[in-house]
């Protein structure tokens, strides 16, 4: 690739797959407190697959270009950041515009990555590990002895969360579908086939008492199901809706109806709680802060995995070009772990 030349994949509209466009340009040039990433990794997420179907809560307005995250090294620096910086290899958190060669981030958003751990590796638990890392930690507060149930265990956020619980001491109960099963019970998980499977008889059976935390993505009728399986002073995390990924109508709407939900059960004298888990939450009020917390936890994601408590997933690895390539192989179900692409 020229190194004068930037490429991004863009997101035009509600589009399939190869409806994203690939665009060259001039590299971006740092601002003040800015620097330019050249990016290594960056990886398709379900917000990618939710942002092309016109879905995700709060995506901008099209065109845009995608990409929750990325790993990638320190090209230049803008007035007022740290020289050192240059070269090192670094995580940033976006929401939106990773999937390009070059991208523009404020400096005091870099999360610096260890040595020892590759882009790719790195790049699977960005998000992942993050949303799993405060989920189980700074929501639910997990603790050895306590039981939890983590729905699509095999998932992105799933699959870390499991690990994450397992070397915290938890016992974990998992759904998946039964080709997933053997290694999920094989990292010490008891699997629960969510295709075939009355998922709360079953995890009643497992769990008489009630589960300690359950991890919901799925939303729906399965975030009711979830609270009802809660022990006394249990923690219930919602965090997504994809029962309702292919809906038509309102895409605020699931969310909202899942925040009522978390409030009236928070109004009741229950003794368990609920939270929505929003990985942004806290940013526009103090932004100092947010990205301290973010920092520290994302640093203790890659300790951890570092320390092989965490196994990085990479389900398959393209280059940036073939982005709908990418997206194709993460929407279909096909593959374990993050589909990655690079520069």
């Amino acid at each position: 690739m020229n190194a004068a030349a930037m490429v991004e994949v863009v997101l035009p509209g509600k589009v399939e797959p190869e409806g994203l466009l690939v665009r060259r340009g001039a590299v971006p040039s740092a601002g003040p407190g800015q620097v330019v990433v050249r990016m290594e990794a960056t990886g398709v997420s379900f917000a990618e697959q939710q942002m092309r179907r016109g879905r995700y809560y709060d995506q901008p307005p099209f065109p845009f270009v995608p990409g929750y995250d990325l790993v990638g090294t320190v090209a230049s620096a803008g007035e007022g950041v740290d020289a050192d910086l240059l070269g090192t290899r670094v995580a940033v958190l976006l929401k939106v515009g990773g999937w390009a060669s070059h991208v523009v981030v404020d400096a005091a958003d870099l999360v610096p990555v260890p040595d020892g751990i590759g882009a790719a590796e790195a790049e699977t638990v960005v998000i992942n590990g993050i949303t799993a890392w405060q989920m189980l930690h700074r929501k639910a507060r997990v603790r050895a002895g306590q039981t939890v149930l983590v729905h699509g265990a095999n998932g992105g956020v799933g699959s870390v969360l499991v690990q994450l619980a397992l070397a915290a001491g938890a016992h974990v109960i998992g759904t998946a579908s039964a080709r997933h099963h053997a290694a999920l019970t094989e990292q010490g998980v008891t699997p629960v086939d969510y295709r075939t499977e009355d998922i709360p008889a079953r995890v009643r059976a497992l769990a008489p008492g009630g589960v300690d935390a359950v991890f919901d993505h799925v939303g729906g009728r399965s975030v009711v199901d979830s609270w009802r399986l809660l022990a006394p002073g249990g923690t219930l995390v919602a965090y997504g809706s994809a029962s309702t990924r292919d809906d038509e109508g309102s895409k605020q709407w699931p969310v909202l109806k899942l925040l009522g939900r978390v409030w009236l059960w928070n109004a009741l004298p229950n003794r368990r709680s609920a939270y929505f888990f929003n990985v942004w939450a806290g940013r526009a009020l103090n932004r100092g802060r947010f990205q301290d917390r973010l920092r520290a936890d994302l640093t203790e994601v890659f300790e951890a995995l570092r320390r092989g408590d965490i196994t990085p997933r990479i389900a398959a690895q393209l280059p940036l070009t073939r982005a709908a390539e990418a997206m194709r192989l993460a929407e279909s179900g096909t593959v374990a772990g993050k589909v990655v692409l690079h520069a």
